[in-house]
C-alpha cells in the first residue's frame, strides 16, 4: 500500500485528509504535537479503516523536530509516496503588537517546514518517477492580512514554482487554498465565525476536491465556485484596496458589500 505523511493531523483538514486518504488505500504517517491526540486519531483509523498508523511526535517549529519529520520522509527504506504539508494555525495578535519570538515560531510551521518537507519530498519522489506533495495554503494567500497571509502567500508561490521544477518526473505539486472551514482553527485564534453561512465549507469536501485536483495535475486547488469568483476578482482588485485594513475588507464584501468580517 502507499504511504501518505500528514503534518496537524489531529484536526480539522489535516485529520479530513488523513481519513480520506485512508479510505483512498494509504497507509499512513501522522505528524502533531501532541502525543495523547495522536494515538487516539491513529487508532481510531487502525479500527475504522482498516490501515496502518504511524505516529510521529514532532512540534515543527523546533528544527530538530522537523529534522526528523524530514528524514521519515527520506527513509527509501520505507518510502512515503504522499506528502501532506497542512500544520498551521492564526495569530490573535497583529505583527506590531506580537513578541518577535511568537512571529518567528509562526513562520517556522506555516513557511520553513514546508520548504524543508517539500524539498525533501521532491528529492525522494523524483527518485522513483513519482509522488504527491499538497501544500495547504489559504484564500488570505491573495489578501494582505498580516503575517499568517504573508506566510500562505509564500506556500501558493513556492508550490508554483515548486510544480513547474518538477513537470515531467512524475511527481506532483499542489497548493490548496480554502477559504473558510469549519475546524478548530478560528476557536484557536479567537476570531469567531465571521461572514456569510454559504461561505463556510467542511472539511470533507475541501480535501476531497483537493485530492482530486492533485490527481488531475492542477498545480492550485480552490474549493468550490464561490472562492473561484472571489479568488478571480481578487487578482483584478487594485493592491492598494487588497492593503487596506483588512478589519474591514474581507472575501464576504466581494459578495454582500458593506457587511464587515475578517478572513481566516
Amino acid at each position: 500500500m502507499p504511504t501518505a505523511l500528514i503534518t496537524g493531523a489531529t484536526s480539522g483538514i489535516g485529520h479530513e485528509f488523513a481519513v480520506q486518504l485512508a479510505a483512498r488505500g494509504h497507509d499512513l504517517v501522522v505528524v502533531a504535537r501532541n502525543t495523547e491526540r495522536l494515538e487516539q486519531v491513529a487508532q481510531r483509523l487502525r479500527d475504522v479503516q482498516g490501515v496502518e498508523v504511524e505516529v510521529l511526535t514532532a512540534d515543527l517549529s523546533d528544527r530538530e523536530a522537523l529534522q526528523r519529520v524530514a528524514d521519515r520522509v527520506a527513509d527509501e527504506g520505507r518510502p512515503v509516496d504522499v506528502v501532506v504539508n497542512n500544520a498551521g494555525y492564526g495569530l490573535k495578535k497583529r505583527f506590531v503588537d506580537n513578541e518577535l519570538a511568537v512571529e518567528e515560531a509562526h513562520f517556522d510551521v506555516h513557511a520553513r517546514a514546508t520548504l524543508v518537507l517539500s524539498h525533501t519530498a521532491a528529492r525522494a519522489m523524483r527518485s522513483r518517477d513519482r509522488g504527491t506533495i499538497i501544500n495547504v495554503s489559504s484564500v488570505a494567500s491573495f489578501l494582505a492580512t498580516g503575517t499568517y497571509s504573508a506566510a500562505k502567500s509564500y506556500v501558493t508561490v513556492f508550490t508554483e514554482g515548486l510544480a513547474g521544477e518538477l513537470r515531467g518526473t512524475g511527481v506532483q505539486a499542489t497548493a490548496v487554498c480554502p477559504g473558510w472551514v469549519t475546524t478548530e482553527f478560528q476557536e484557536r485564534a479567537e476570531i469567531g465565525s465571521p461572514g456569510p453561512k454559504f461561505m463556510w465549507l467542511e472539511t470533507e469536501r475541501v480535501v476531497r476536491q483537493a485530492l482530486d485536483d492533485a490527481g488531475r495535475g492542477r498545480v492550485v486547488s480552490v474549493p468550490t465556485a464561490q472562492y473561484k469568483a472571489a479568488v478571480g476578482v481578487l487578482r483584478f482588485v487594485p493592491r492598494a484596496l487588497v492593503r487596506r485594513d483588512m478589519r474591514s475588507f474581507s472575501l464576504s464584501r466581494l459578495f454582500r458589500p458593506g457587511r464587515p468580517a475578517r478572513t481566516t
